[in-house]
């Protein structure tokens, strides 16, 4: 049997129930997630229930995308997103691997693809 073990988060940002600063969909802390660096990101409501996990070669402007674009399956769930955790992951092959094990284990509510548990 193979063990994962989670990496520590790096990151994580709360959405402002009334925020005084530009913000997208009341998160105003994204500088704080890396530009340039890869990783996993996860999405979670406010009863902690994990809405989405993600992966990116460069965090901050994959996360955005999620909360601008058209074709994110987030798209008519954003408003539910109440905290976003990143975890540096930089190795692609170990981000995918990341990605598919909490989509499973911790089975997130809007991940359609990469899902083994029916």
């Amino acid at each position: 049997m193979i063990t994962i073990t989670m990496p520590a988060m790096d990151v994580s940002i709360e959405k402002q129930s009334n925020p005084q600063m530009s913000n997208i969909y009341g998160f105003t802390d994204f500088h704080l997630i890396n530009r340039e660096k890869g990783g996993i990101f996860l999405f979670y409501n406010d009863r902690q229930e994990l809405l989405f996990v993600g992966k990116a070669r460069k965090l901050r402007p994959r996360i955005k995308k999620h909360f601008e674009d058209t074709v994110s399956p987030m798209k008519n769930h954003r408003d539910e997103v109440a905290t976003i955790e990143v975890y540096l992951v930089e190795d692609a092959v170990e981000r995918e691997i990341y990605e598919t094990y909490i989509i499973n284990k911790y089975r997130a509510k809007y991940n359609v693809e990469k899902v083994l548990y029916k």
